[in-house]
């Protein structure tokens, strides 16, 4: 137990990771009511994510941009499949990779999507500085974790 002037440096309320996982769990909470209408998931949000930015994608691409490891990555893509919003097939270029692409129902998914930053942002009542600042401050924090 430190004395009454120090700093506990292993003080839970002092703690990063506490403060980054309870922020984690609370903000994805928030998504939870917004996605589930559209039969989403926050995994399964964040492939579509990926690819209404582009689209197909191998899986080896979308692993790399979710940086998810391709067996995480496959359970979500065969039930977003399932769901009837992307479609996996073998890459004519190259027979050894899938790519992954969306159907006309992943696309027009699209537009009931546009819904959600409006209502994340409006719910955390933070202004777009702020919430650019965090994300550059977490990117980096990101970037300094990746080994």
């Amino acid at each position: 137990m430190p004395q009454s002037d120090e700093v506990d440096l292993l003080a839970l309320d002092r703690q990063v990771c506490f403060a980054l996982a309870v922020a984690s769990r609370s903000v994805i909470a928030l998504y939870r009511p917004l996605l589930d209408p559209m039969g989403l998931t926050h995994p399964q949000y964040l492939v579509m994510l990926a690819l209404w930015e582009e689209s197909p994608l191998s899986v080896k691409q979308l692993s790399g941009l979710l940086q998810l490891d391709p067996g995480t990555l496959s359970p979500l893509l065969k039930r977003l499949e399932s769901a009837g919003y992307v479609t996996r097939r073998r890459d004519p270029r190259d027979e050894r990779s899938l790519a992954v692409e969306l159907t006309p129902a992943g696309r027009e998914l699209r537009t009931e999507a546009l819904k959600i930053p409006p209502a994340i942002i409006d719910r955390l009542g933070m202004t777009i500085g702020e919430l650019e600042s965090l994300h550059k401050n977490l990117t980096r924090v990101i970037a300094a974790a990746t080994v």
